[in-house]
């Protein structure tokens, strides 16, 4: 998977499912992802919280991006934003120190930072699975896509592999049987909780699960609350 900021709950039940996670540092950056931005709610629409990332060639690796120079005093705006926010829901005052030093943490290269946030987070949800970073794995980083995937697969010895349900678009399960592995997708199941007193809005920010549902809750549906397709 690529590094997500903040990224829905999907992200983690993934995580949580599987027996080891590889996150990729060293692919290309994508301007329109969700590497460096997600979705939280600000009276009862949802908003954007963007890092702001220093100018740099289209062709860098997550791993080559750097944040901006006017990060230090964007992410206090970031801070107040996500605090003025989620300031009077029910989780607040348990789930914003967290946030708040994913947000602090003091790296200006965009992979780092961001993987800083995924591994607290994912320890703050009990999440016991191994992360591992694609560029430490002996295979040929030149590869893309399905073949990227599938050397991965082949060096880990994998008789299953496990992507997000928006992956449909982009794997089949006829490349993966043809090298002993099993395609399967995780799709997360709609959760459905009180936003204050808004029209509900779906799969925002982990941010947005956790205060509104606490820790305890929230666990309990990236155990249970998705279905694997083949």
């Amino acid at each position: 998977m690529q590094p997500y900021f903040f990224p829905y709950i999907g992200y983690f039940q993934l995580m949580n499912i599987v027996d080891e996670f590889v996150v990729y540092d060293n692919i290309q950056y994508t301007k329109k992802g969700w590497i460096n931005r997600n979705r939280i709610l600000l009276n009862g629409k949802d908003q954007f919280i963007t890092i702001p990332l220093k100018k740099g060639s289209d062709f860098l690796n997550v791993n080559e991006r750097l944040l901006s120079e006017n990060w230090d005093s964007d992410k206090k705006y970031m801070i107040n934003l996500i605090k003025s926010s989620y300031s009077k829901a029910p989780f607040f005052k348990d789930i914003f120190p967290v946030i708040e030093d994913c947000i602090m943490y003091k790296n200006e290269n965009l992979f780092d930072f961001v993987f800083y946030s995924i591994t607290s987070l994912k320890n703050y949800l009990n999440i016991s699975t191994e992360l591992i970073l694609s560029s430490n794995l002996p295979i040929d980083h030149s590869l893309k896509s399905v073949d990227k995937v599938i050397s991965i697969c082949k060096l880990k010895n994998a008789s299953i592999y496990v992507n997000l349900i928006g992956g449909t678009q982009l794997y089949k399960s006829e490349d993966f049987i043809e090298v002993g592995v099993n395609l399967r997708f995780l799709k997360s199941n709609l959760i459905n909780y009180k936003q204050f007193d808004n029209e509900f809005m779906p799969f925002l920010s982990i941010i947005d699960v956790m205060m509104f549902n606490g820790i305890a809750c929230t666990r309990n549906a990236i155990n249970k609350s998705f279905t694997l397709i083949n």
